[in-house]
């Protein structure tokens, strides 16, 4: 019914930059928040950074002054990533809380995308 569809991943070296984008597809009404997680290998997936509906933000201390999340769209949220260090490695999910045909409140994940920094 919704996808989740996210690209941007990479390779990237210290001090590098990557921008990922998510687009949500589906039969949505309105997506209420979209954001990125992230999970690294042995680790739990934590949050990155989330934008509502209303612009508000949150994020990660670890990201914070790095990273900004945006929309310029209602389906689409983007994620910068400036200043990247080799602990962002993680591959990174999108996820969005949609309000669909069927339910309110109904939650989402892409399939990720692998960012690593390394040298």
């Amino acid at each position: 019914q919704v996808q989740l569809v996210e690209s941007g991943g990479g390779l990237v070296q210290p001090g590098g930059s990557l921008r990922l984008s998510c687009t949500a597809f589906g039969s949505i009404y309105s997506i209420n928040a979209m954001g990125w997680y992230r999970q690294a290998p042995g680790k739990q997936r934590d949050l990155v950074a989330v934008i509502t509906s209303g612009g508000s933000t949150n994020y990660a201390d670890s990201v914070k002054g790095r990273f900004t999340i945006s929309r310029d769209n209602a389906k689409t949220v983007y994620l910068q990533m400036n200043s990247l260090k080799p602990e962002d490695t993680a591959v990174y999910y999108c996820n969005a809380d949609v309000d669909a045909v069927i339910a309110r409140g109904l939650n989402y994940w892409g399939r990720g995308t692998q960012v690593t920094v390394s040298s």
